[in-house]
C-alpha cells in the first residue's frame, strides 16, 4: 500500500512538472544594438503588444552601440530565462558567439532588420535593395544629372551594402551615360549622424560645393548631411534620400530639406518579429512559417530563412498616407509649413 502510494506521489510531481514547463510563460529576450534611432521606440511598442497579446513577457537590453556589450547582454538575457531571442546585431560578425550560446541551449533567434548570416538565426527585415532602389529613383527624378554623393550606413551592418547595391542599381543606366556621376561615398560609422554629416562636410569640401544630390541611407544620415547642406546654404536646393519615416525626416520632406523617406512600417516588422519568435520557441520548423523564404543574397551567400516587408516611399505628394495611416500626427509634420504650400497639410 504504501509502495503505491509513492509510485502514485511520483507519478503526480512528473505530472504537474510536466504541466508546468507547459503552462510555463514564453519569454521573449530582446536585444537592441542602441535606441539612438527614434524608430526603434516605434518596433519595440509593437512587438510589446503583440507579445501581452499572446500572454508572453517581454525582457530587452540596450547595447549602446557596443558589439561586446551585446554579447553579454545577450548572455544576461539568456540567464533572465528567455525562451526565444530577438537581436538587432550592432556588428553581424561580432554577434556570432552569442547565436551559438543560444543554439547551443536550444533557443531560437530572430534576427532583426539586420542580417546575422548563420542558419540558425531567422532573418526578419524589409527588402533593403528595393529600399536602396526607391532611394536613388526618387532622388533622380529631381535631380537626373550631376554630381551624386553617397553617405552610406555603419560598414558593420550589412544592409549597408544591401542598401547601396540597390542605389547603383537604380543609377547604373545613367552613370554609364555619364549623367550621373559619383563624386563621394562612405561608411557612417554607427549610423551616427554626426559622422554622415562629416562625411558630407568633406565631400562638399572636396568638389567646391558642386554636389547635385545626395543619397543618404537612413534618416539619421539624411539628417546629418541635410546639416552640412544647411551650413554652405543649399538645403532645398540638394535632394537628399532617407528611409525609417523618422518625425524629424517627415517634417523635412514638408519643409523641402529631404526628398523622400522610405517607410517601413516598423510596427508590422515588430508583429511578425515577436510572433515568428513564439512560433520557434514552441518549435516550429522555421520553413513552416507563414510567409518564409529562402535568402542567399548575404555577403557569405549561406541560406537562410527569412521573411521580407515591403517598403512604401514617402514624398511631399504623398504625405498624407502616413498620417492618414496614423503613423504620426499631421502636426509633426507639418510644424512650420507655410499654408498653401503642402497637399497634406492643408
Amino acid at each position: 500500500m504504501t509502495l503505491k502510494l509513492t509510485i502514485s506521489a511520483v507519478a503526480l510531481g512528473t505530472m504537474m512538472a510536466v504541466g508546468a514547463a507547459h503552462a510555463q510563460q514564453p519569454v521573449v529576450g530582446v536585444s537592441w544594438s542602441n535606441f539612438q534611432e527614434e524608430r526603434w521606440k516605434t518596433d519595440e511598442a509593437a512587438i510589446k503588444r503583440a507579445l501581452e497579446a499572446a500572454g508572453a513577457k517581454y525582457i530587452s537590453a540596450d547595447a549602446q552601440s557596443s558589439a561586446s556589450k551585446q554579447l553579454s547582454d545577450v548572455e544576461a538575457l539568456i540567464a533572465q530565462g528567455a525562451t526565444s531571442l530577438i537581436i538587432l546585431a550592432q556588428d553581424s560578425d561580432a554577434i556570432a558567439p552569442a547565436i551559438t550560446k543560444a543554439q547551443n541551449e536550444g533557443i531560437p533567434v530572430v534576427g532583426y532588420d539586420r542580417l546575422i548570416e548563420n542558419p540558425y538565426a531567422y532573418y526578419i527585415t524589409f527588402d533593403n535593395k528595393e529600399v536602396g532602389r526607391i532611394q536613388a529613383a526618387e532622388v533622380m527624378k529631381v535631380k537626373p544629372k550631376g554630381n551624386y554623393i553617397f553617405i552610406k550606413g555603419s560598414a558593420a551592418d550589412p544592409n549597408a551594402d544591401f542598401l547601396f547595391s540597390g542605389q547603383m542599381e537604380a543609377l547604373k543606366a545613367a552613370m554609364d551615360k555619364g549623367d550621373i556621376k559619383n563624386v563621394g561615398e562612405a561608411y557612417s560609422d554607427g549610423w551616427l549622424p554626426a559622422n554622415a554629416q562629416r562625411n558630407a562636410e568633406q565631400f562638399l569640401t572636396a568638389n567646391n560645393n558642386k554636389v547635385d544630390a545626395v543619397v543618404a541611407s537612413n534618416d539619421g544620415t539624411a539628417g546629418g548631411a541635410i546639416a552640412a547642406l544647411s551650413a554652405q546654404g543649399l538645403a532645398g536646393s540638394v535632394p537628399v534620400s532617407g528611409q525609417d519615416a523618422d518625425f524629424a525626416a517627415l517634417n523635412r520632406i514638408a519643409l523641402g530639406t529631404q526628398t523622400v523617406s522610405v517607410w517601413k512600417d516598423s510596427r508590422e516588422l515588430g508583429k511578425r518579429a515577436a510572433e515568428i519568435a513564439l512560433e520557434l520557441a514552441k518549435g516550429t520548423e522555421p520553413k513552416a512559417v507563414k510567409g518564409t523564404t529562402t535568402f542567399t543574397d548575404g555577403p557569405k551567400k549561406v541560406p537562410m530563412n527569412s521573411t521580407f516587408l515591403t517598403p512604401v516611399p514617402i514624398t511631399k505628394d504623398n504625405l498624407d498616407v502616413i498620417i492618414e495611416a496614423g503613423w504620426v500626427p499631421k502636426a509633426t509634420v507639418c510644424q512650420g509649413v507655410k499654408p498653401g504650400t503642402v497637399k497634406a497639410c492643408d
